[in-house]
């Protein structure tokens, strides 16, 4: 069977890190021997801005890593569907699917999902696409409302325009 492989568009994502030279400046601030207030009020300052910066870095890391394992998770539950590009494939899953599977909540899992695009061999889709609720066939079969949605637009595409019915020819009945 296929491999998948799933990476992070970092494009336009640069890579983020404190200056160096902040880190001297607070470290030469500190190890002067001669601190008057000014002085403690600058190492103050830097360290909170240092600080501020290392949240943000690890913020924008953390979410970069919530989003790899959630899409993870979606690509290996819908596994045939990524493989093959059927929409036929694709399996009924609601967030809770994923939120249990990357042990998030389902609100993390929706904003996650939410306005991100996943670029496959097939197109570009937005995440929260593949999210659908099922419905069971006749057989007891879990099929995803997408699944019965592409069936349905490709028999109406399959349909002969030309034979149907004019508004006045169902009239008569």
């Amino acid at each position: 069977m296929g491999q998948l492989e799933l990476t992070l568009n970092s494009r336009n994502a640069p890579d983020l890190r404190i200056n160096r030279e902040y880190n001297e400046m607070m470290e030469g601030y500190a190890k002067s021997k001669k601190q008057d207030r000014s002085q403690k009020e600058a190492i103050l300052y830097l360290k909170q801005k240092i600080d501020s910066a290392k949240w943000f870095i690890d913020a924008i890391r953390q979410r970069q890593a919530t989003l790899l394992h959630t899409m993870q998770a979606i690509m290996n539950y819908q596994k045939e569907y990524f493989l093959e590009g059927d929409e036929r494939l694709l399996k009924p899953m609601i967030l809770k699917d994923i939120a249990d599977v990357v042990g998030l909540d389902i609100s993390t899992v929706s904003r996650v999902a939410n306005s991100k695009y996943v670029q496959t061999p097939f197109g570009t889709f937005l995440i929260k696409t593949f999210f659908s609720e099922g419905m069971a066939t006749d057989s007891g079969e879990e099929v995803s409302t997408r699944e019965v949605k592409k069936i349905l637009s490709d028999a109406i595409e399959g349909e002969d325009k030309k034979n149907h019915c004019r508004t006045t020819d169902w009239q008569k009945f």
